[in-house]
């Protein structure tokens, strides 16, 4: 994450208790990054200490004020600009690389539906990131993507791979105090984009029949599905640990929609 004060990225960045911002350790204490809210970090006068200390009763309790952190606005860093472009071009090139199947582009039927399947494809997984970013950030927290090294490997990889297709560059990085409920929420938004994409090109295909639609439908319940698996850092995982009966119908929906879809791929 970067630092709010220099822009130095640090990857244990410390939370100012009055204006809610991250910052390096340099610029952690309220003097240092010139604090709006600095004047709640200052002692109380003499005379109101002098009282408070007449007053005292027997038992001391400590009170701690915690002011309401506005909700962040929707934001997108330089860095987390260029991360998400090497990504795109990523997941177009997986895209396209079904071009080198005799069988599957048979299916598509030419180069601009393939280009055009292509640009589905990206649209369709970072929408899922975004919806993660987007409901994160309502929730007051700081999120941006940025790229992981295994997964940019494996899905550089699956480019010219014809035994496997992984999409998987990166992921939306969260930083900031979150519940179990706010994990399970922000965690669901990526799975329901797809499942919301899949039943919307359903729709489409019903009313054109243009194969193209069904290859769109399919990928997104696909990456809906597998998502949902509630498995290790899968969305599935955090879902099942918040409110396990939305994870069965969100689960069962995106199976339903894969196993349907299957057939036309």
């Amino acid at each position: 994450m970067e630092c709010q004060k220099c822009g130095k990225e640090t990857f244990l960045p410390f939370r100012c208790p009055y204006c809610g911002g991250y910052f390096c350790s340099e610029h952690r204490l309220p003097e240092n990054h010139e604090c709006p809210r600095i004047e709640l970090a200052r002692f109380p006068k003499r005379k109101e200490q002098t009282i408070i200390q007449r007053t005292q009763q027997p038992y001391e309790y400590t009170v701690t004020y915690i002011p309401v952190q506005p909700k962040r606005k929707l934001h997108f860093s330089s860095r987390e600009a260029k991360h998400l472009t090497i990504a795109a071009l990523l997941v177009m090139g997986i895209g396209l690389s079904l071009g080198i199947s005799p069988k599957a582009y048979a299916k598509i039927g030419s180069p601009l539906m393939l280009l055009i399947f292509a640009a589905m494809l990206t649209a369709s997984f970072f929408l899922h990131e975004l919806a993660h970013k987007f409901t994160a950030q309502k929730e007051g927290l700081r999120a941006e993507f940025r790229l992981m090294f295994t997964g940019l490997i494996l899905t550089a990889i699956s480019i010219i791979s014809p035994l496997f297709k992984i999409i998987s560059p990166g992921a939306v990085v969260i930083s900031g105090f979150v519940g179990k409920k706010g994990v399970g929420k922000i965690s669901m938004a990526g799975p329901l984009t797809n499942i919301s994409l899949s039943m919307a090109l359903i729709a489409l295909w019903l009313a054109t029949s243009h194969p193209i639609l069904m290859f769109g439908a399919a990928f997104n319940a696909w990456i809906a599905l597998f998502n949902l698996i509630p498995f290790g850092i899968l969305d599935g995982f955090k879902v099942f640990l918040w409110n396990k009966l939305f994870w069965v119908l969100t689960f069962m929906l995106s199976l339903t929609l894969t196993i349907l879809t299957y057939p036309y791929l």
